[in-house]
């Protein structure tokens, strides 16, 4: 075997290892953000108090056996109010992340397919939009419209749509005119069906990558909105509003803020290490080694 030989043999053993790393990974996180969203499906009935009961005897209990997470200075059960607070901070975070990226790849899609005036105009829409700060804007947006989480999903989709615009756009420029279209066309394919069958599957890869690792940071930016009193209102439980409730015993019950920011830590972190392990996993040049892998 000459050196080529070995430091080929090497580098497909390589890839490999890390092909199976990665695909360990996928599952083992994809099983994580499962189990997740079921604690918020079952929330009502996983948790051990009624979250919304008060009792002032119990105020500002310390963990404990009784009550692992301790209490507010309500006296309610902080483990409760987290897993009831899954409910929001995960639903309205999916439901953001959904909603942006159907109007961002919609504009995108018909922008890069018609061109034209309508392209501009939509192109200078978006640009109008990333000028401002996003969280600055957001909060102008929430404090026009007022609380609740409907107006913060509302206020943070309107400035968060032209990411996906721009990336569905060039993704359908870079299309549009590629050989199997023109094929297709010949076929008697409709508008309707170029764009369904052929240009947004085609694209649905990057699409996709780019909203699993903006579910983290949405739902940050839904926190954030909720402790600033522009998300959730009370009495709904929802992790960033349970932090600002609470931010005034950081020092005598600091465990009323550190068990909500828990939850948002490690959500958060979930869903970001699995869209980053999607990413590699979806890697052009990974599924390249992989077929090759595969035919040796």
């Amino acid at each position: 075997m000459t050196q080529t030989d070995a430091i080929a043999d090497v580098t497909v053993r390589v890839q490999v290892v890390r092909r199976e790393h990665t695909g360990l990974m996928l599952v083992a996180l994809v099983t994580l953000a499962a189990l997740i969203i079921l604690v918020a499906l079952c929330a009502p009935v996983l948790c051990p108090y009624d979250p919304y009961a008060q009792d002032l005897s119990s105020a500002l209990q310390p963990p404990s056996a009784q009550h692992l997470a301790g209490t507010d200075r309500y006296g309610r059960d902080l483990l409760s109010r987290i897993i009831i607070g899954a409910q929001p901070s995960v639903f309205f975070t999916l439901l953001l992340v959904a909603l942006i990226a159907i109007t961002g790849v919609t504009v995108g899609v018909l922008c890069g397919w018609k061109g034209g005036r309508l392209d501009v105009v939509l192109m200078r829409v978006s640009d109008l939009f990333l000028a401002f700060p996003g969280l600055v804007f957001a909060l102008a947006i929430a404090g026009v419209l007022g609380g609740g989480m409907t107006n913060a999903v509302l206020a943070l989709a309107a400035i968060s749509w032209p990411k996906y615009a721009r990336i569905a756009r060039g993704l359908t420029l870079g299309q549009k005119n590629e050989p199997y279209l023109d094929a297709a066309r010949l076929a008697g394919c409709t508008t309707a069906q170029l764009l369904f069958r052929h240009i947004l599957p085609n694209i649905a890869g990057p699409i996709l990558v780019t909203a699993m690792l903006d579910i983290g940071t949405m739902m940050m930016e839904l926190a954030g909105l909720s402790f600033l009193g522009l998300g959730a209102q009370p009495p709904m439980a929802e992790w960033g509003s349970m932090m600002s409730d609470s931010r005034s015993f950081l020092q005598t019950a600091p465990w009323t803020v550190i068990a909500p920011g828990i939850a948002i830590f490690v959500v958060v972190m979930v869903f970001n290490l699995l869209g980053d392990t999607i990413r590699d996993y979806m890697d052009p040049k990974r599924r390249a080694g992989r077929r090759n892998a595969r035919s040796e």
